[in-house]
């Protein structure tokens, strides 16, 4: 997969977790910084749950943080809510 393959999917991922965030009336934000892939930040009651998406092992995933009990298949119907399941 070349770079812009890999961006356009990315963006894709992106994307489809936001639009979800918002079929689910949560708040979210997009945080671009210098130099890494832009995480979107949901808005929950506690404080913001950043996550981004990445590419692991040739599949794409969602993840809030390190390890693989922080990632959630970028491809599951439910993602978000199973990232919110995962940030308890």
């Amino acid at each position: 997969m070349g770079y812009r393959d890999y961006e356009q999917q990315h963006f894709a991922h992106i994307v489809r977790l936001a639009s979800r965030v918002c079929q689910l009336n949560l708040g979210f934000a997009p945080e671009f910084q210098p130099k890494s892939e832009p995480p979107i930040a949901i808005r929950l009651t506690r404080g913001p749950l950043h996550v981004r998406a990445a590419l692991r092992d040739g599949r794409w995933i969602f993840t809030r943080g390190r390890g693989s009990s922080a990632w959630v298949d970028a491809c599951d119907a439910d993602a978000v809510t199973r990232v919110q399941e995962v940030a308890r």
